[in-house]
């Protein structure tokens, strides 16, 4: 079994990838803004079966991959490494996207669409994948007992830590995005923190010695 603080680590790295301005982000604020709560809550239930399906894959394909391939951990630790770094410059270049910059003109849509929309919103979005892709070697290993298990137990972590903090965000949306609106200068802080923290988990991850 994977150990706590290696898990904890997982969950706040988790929690930085869920608060960087994407297409699960951005739709379902846009939704509780301009149609309600219950419309953002109904969106979030199809991003989080969305969660389930990219899981799902990469679970079993990381399985096959690093039990046949003798260096694809190593390959895959460093891809998740510049994947950080990627992100961190993302987070903080100039031009960037704020956390509540969003699209507040969109119709209302009934629920089977609301869910339908975050279920491929999710689905189709290569962020995930590779999120996935590149964290989970991060914390897997043989030595804690089956891939498969590991894999699972990290993506219902993750899933876990998304449907939290999207699900408060979405309770204070209209709120918060008035609050960030006449506080720029916060937004410019939360990006830079956010990027310090994500070339530090780079680092780490590039330093650490393996399996």
């Amino acid at each position: 079994m994977i150990p706590v603080s290696q898990l904890l680590l997982f969950a706040f790295a988790a929690l930085l990838m869920v608060l960087v301005p994407g297409p699960n982000m951005i739709y379902l604020i846009s939704r509780s803004v301009t149609q309600g709560r219950k419309a953002g809550y109904i969106s979030l239930a199809g991003v989080a079966c969305g969660f389930l399906f990219h899981i799902t894959l990469v679970s079993f394909g990381l399985t096959a991959i690093l039990m046949a391939v003798p260096y694809a951990y190593t390959v895959l630790k460093m891809t998740g490494s510049a994947y950080l770094l990627y992100l961190a410059w993302q987070t903080v270049k100039p031009g960037g996207k704020g956390l509540f910059d969003t699209n507040t003109q969109l119709e209302a849509d009934k629920p089977l669409k609301l869910f339908s929309m975050g279920l491929f919103t999710n689905m189709l979005n290569p962020k995930v994948a590779v999120f996935y892709l590149s964290f989970f070697p991060q914390f897997i290993k043989p030595a804690y007992g089956s891939v498969l298990g590991q894999s699972f137990l990290l993506g219902l972590t993750q899933i876990a830590v998304s449907f939290t903090v999207n699900f408060l965000i979405i309770s204070f949306a209209a709120g918060v995005t008035r609050w960030f609106s006449a506080n720029p200068k916060w937004v410019r802080i939360q990006k830079w923190v956010m990027g310090g923290v994500f070339g530090g988990l780079a680092l780490k991850m590039a330093l650490d010695k393996g399996k």
